[in-house]
């Protein structure tokens, strides 16, 4: 069953949009966490064709990032549910576009703020996923400190107008 209220797909799904002039195409450049370290690669774009623009990267997360901080069982069971089980093959997850500096003279995106442990920790999903917001709103909490609860409140219309959707350059830092 098609869904009608879909708002986010792949740029590679939609053939009358492509990356805008006067930014750059980050698909394939390196992605690393708020200290520098490797965290993988630009995979894909995600495009809200409600707000008509770019507004997660799609991120292939390196597999030594995975097994690193693969410590499910490290608390006990009594303390509750620390973090997710991702299942073999899921080993993306989206950024928000704003959240992120694009370093054009090195191909690099740096995640400002997000942490090594986040990357290793948050639940992922396998290539090709359709993004629904529950999935947005369980990840979105976790990329930037200053996301409040409000988000989750957000009406459609506004949801993207929010300065985590919004790309910026290393030099407008």
């Amino acid at each position: 069953m098609k869904n009608e209220n879909k708002d986010l797909y792949y740029l590679h799904e939609l053939s009358d949009y492509k990356v805008a002039d006067n930014y750059a195409d980050v698909r394939d450049w390196q992605v690393v966490d708020s200290d520098g370290r490797f965290i993988g690669k630009v995979d894909s774009l995600l495009v809200s064709k409600q707000a008509e623009r770019v507004v997660y990267l799609d991120v292939e997360v390196d597999s030594a990032v995975i097994e690193e901080g693969h410590e499910t069982y490290s608390k006990p069971t009594s303390e509750g549910i620390h973090e997710f089980l991702n299942a073999d093959g899921e080993n993306h997850l989206i950024i928000p576009i704003g959240v992120v500096t694009l370093d054009e003279s090195l191909s690099k995106v740096h995640c400002n703020g997000i942490s090594y442990s986040m990357f290793a920790k948050t639940k992922r999903f396998k290539k090709g996923t359709e993004i629904n917001r529950s999935y947005e709103l369980m990840v979105l909490p976790n990329t930037q400190n200053e996301i409040g609860n409000d988000v989750a409140n957000q009406t459609d219309s506004s949801f993207y107008n929010r300065q985590e959707f919004f790309p910026r350059k290393i030099n407008e830092e």
